[in-house]
């Protein structure tokens, strides 16, 4: 049984805030981080030991990181899938790339979770505009329209409630390559399940998250989720017979739609630790992150029991310079700032974590937290 013990180097695809998380509780272990990304001083790349910076197309450099590393991993799906499988050949890349190469791919996702009985909304493919009819039957109207490939955050895609609106659509997306239209779900909630599965077979889940979106960017995960248990053991299960029948390695994010009939449909699949996870820092007794590390390495994985209700908030470029004025508020409140130099609007900076007695209470102390920023601010104009 093979394990990656700690002393080892642990090479990341991906230098952004998930493998900054990913390498921090590697290091906290014991491991050396080398990583590769395109952007010099990465929020990865700020606290590993090795740094690359290359193109992810980039074979070579690829290779490079592989020969400096004992076991490789990635913090995002988005990799180029020959690369990747030119990895599995050269090193220990436990992910390997059959699972990357499903999830970056909207149109085979969804496929694949359909050959598992796995229920998703309706869907058909679009390669050219002839095909726009015959899919607005498949999935009926509104729909959401998306590229197969890239695209996040609401970026891709465009809500379409009329064949005009989806040809017009098609027109500015179809530049991207093939594309997935899928009936828009009128759904009560969206849940996330985070599973990771061992490199020797051994599968954990983390509680059930509910999240809460802003313009299709996560603005809020609450944990557990205000939903029924019957929901929440019947959401494990699709993610165990998911991450098993992918067979994945690592850590898997479903995102999951509860209908007001209580059914449950599969929305999206992320191979790698997942932003409605990071409430598992404070909140269990062990993180996304160091679960994932565990995994890919070869440790046992631990319980990750949730130890307090909790919520976690995004903090976008915007909010930063109000955020950076009341930090003498942050005394019931947990801060993550990611590294990232330029604060864009919408882009992810950090986040917050609140934990309470419920999840009532750790909502009320951050919209009092906020509410306090507001205030700042009004006196500062």
């Amino acid at each position: 049984m093979k394990i990656v013990k700690p002393g080892s180097t642990i090479g990341i695809i991906g230098g952004g805030q998930l493998g900054r998380m990913m390498a921090l509780s590697a290091k906290a272990m014991g491991y050396r981080i080398a990583v590769l990304d395109p952007t010099p001083d990465a929020p990865c790349g700020q606290v590993a030991d090795q740094v690359i910076t290359a193109p992810f197309d980039d074979y070579e450099a690829c290779k490079q990181l592989a020969l400096m590393s004992d076991v490789l991993t990635y913090e995002f799906e988005n990799i180029d899938e020959q690369a990747s499988a030119q990895l599995s050949q050269i090193s220990d890349f436990p992910q390997g790339y059959e699972v990357l190469a499903t999830t970056q791919h909207r149109l085979k996702e969804k496929e694949a979770l359909e050959q598992l009985d796995i229920q998703v909304a309706p869907f058909a493919s679009i390669t050219k505009l002839e095909d726009i009819a015959n899919a607005i039957v498949v999935t009926g109207l509104p729909a959401i329209l998306k590229t197969c490939r890239g695209g996040y955050d609401g970026k891709g895609q465009a809500v379409v409630k009329t064949a005009e609106e989806v040809e017009a659509a098609c027109q500015v997306l179809l530049n991207h390559g093939e594309l997935v239209l899928e009936r828009l779900i009128p759904f009560e909630c969206e849940i996330s399940v985070l599973a990771t599965k061992s490199r020797h077979g051994d599968v954990e889940i983390f509680p059930v998250a509910e999240n809460e979106h802003k313009e299709s960017v996560l603005h809020r995960t609450i944990v557990p989720a205000r939903i029924d248990t019957a929901i929440e053991e019947e959401a494990k299960r699709i993610a165990l017979r998911i991450v098993e029948g992918l067979n994945v390695v690592g850590t898997l994010a479903v995102e999951m739609f509860v209908t007001k009939e209580g059914t449950i449909l599969v929305n999206e699949l992320a191979p790698r630790p997942h932003n409605s996870g990071h409430y598992t820092i404070e909140a269990c007794k062990v993180s996304q992150f160091e679960q994932h590390i565990r995994a890919v390495c070869g440790l046992p994985l631990r319980k990750p029991t949730l130890l307090s209700p909790c919520v976690m908030e995004n903090v976008l470029g915007e909010q930063v310079t109000p955020l950076m004025e009341r930090l003498g508020e942050l005394q019931h409140v947990s801060l993550h700032l990611y590294g990232k130099k330029e604060a864009k609007e919408k882009r992810k900076m950090g986040h917050l974590t609140v934990l309470e007695e419920n999840t009532a209470t750790c909502i009320q102390a951050l919209d009092a937290f906020w509410e306090k920023k507001t205030k700042v601010l009004e006196e500062m104009e």
